[in-house]
């Protein structure tokens, strides 16, 4: 019996400690949750694949009912429903050399939209990829302008198709997705690479006037004027500009200046594209 008290007393306080030690266990993880979905929100979006964005933002374009189409008589765009509403469209070339990324935060701020038109050259960095990417993550459509622009006319049909095929795949390897449109360099195209640029499912885009490359308008004033008093300046027009400090500089009153004239800056993800030769 004297043997039996002792065990009986041990037996109790095991018990009790355990209840103690699951008491508290519970209190933890009831204040577990809320950490883990925290940081679990944190890891996912960094962890999204390409792959998924690709297959989202395709999805969607096919989805997406075109409001316009490119008129290559001339190279405006024009509204499918026949509406009067009068449109621009942006296009920012030489991406992402130095400006583009504060062109695409000031583009962003003013909730306008264009598309940066992308060489190869400007993204043998880790921190030039970053840029492209963060523009693409603003929503902005990126375009190819091919790798290291040259006059296409002048290599070889198989130098051209590396120049744009070659292009598209890095733009997908650091976006998740393929270009939809496609620019030559100083706008001179062959026969081949409209050919290239059609079974890559992109539209054939020049401009309608540009001018920021031109001495009197390397300053940002000069520059601003004439793109908003341009006498190109018509319903559709597709304006062309680049990477430049003087246009990153004069973009907001090019844009502000535009609207004022009643033009709305149209979204290029509206623009009907070809689809993509299998």
């Amino acid at each position: 019996m004297k043997l039996f008290i002792p065990v009986l007393f041990a037996a109790t306080m095991l018990f009790a400690c355990s209840g103690t030690k699951q008491s508290n266990e519970s209190r933890v993880t009831e204040t577990i949750p809320p950490a883990e979905t925290t940081e679990t929100e944190k890891v996912e979006k960094p962890q999204e694949t390409d792959e998924p964005n690709e297959k989202i933002t395709e999805e969607t374009a096919e989805e997406t009912q075109p409001v316009y189409k490119l008129n290559e008589a001339n190279w405006v765009i024009e509204r499918l429903d026949g509406s009067e509403e009068k449109n621009v469209l942006l296009t920012i070339d030489d991406a992402p050399d130095k400006h583009s990324l504060e062109m695409a935060e000031i583009l962003n701020r003013l909730g306008v939209k264009a598309i940066f038109f992308v060489n190869g050259h400007f993204l043998d960095t880790p921190e030039e990829e970053e840029r492209l990417k963060k523009i693409h993550e603003m929503g902005f459509a990126i375009g190819n302008h091919t790798y290291s622009h040259p006059t296409l006319t002048n290599i070889s049909e198989e130098e051209q198709k590396q120049e744009i095929v070659s292009l598209n795949e890095r733009v997908k390897e650091i976006t998740g997705v393929s270009p939809a449109f496609f620019r030559a360099p100083f706008g001179i195209n062959t026969d081949y690479s409209k050919e290239i640029a059609a079974q890559e499912g992109m539209l054939l885009m020049n401009w309608t006037y540009g001018y920021d490359w031109e001495k009197q308008y390397k300053n940002p004033d000069s520059l601003a004027e004439i793109m908003v008093g341009s006498p190109f300046l018509t319903n559709g027009a597709n304006l062309l500009m680049h990477d430049r400090e003087w246009t990153k500089n004069a973009l907001e009153d090019i844009v502000k200046g535009l609207q004022s004239k009643g033009y709305s800056i149209a979204d290029p993800d509206l623009i009907e594209v070809p689809k993509k030769v299998k």
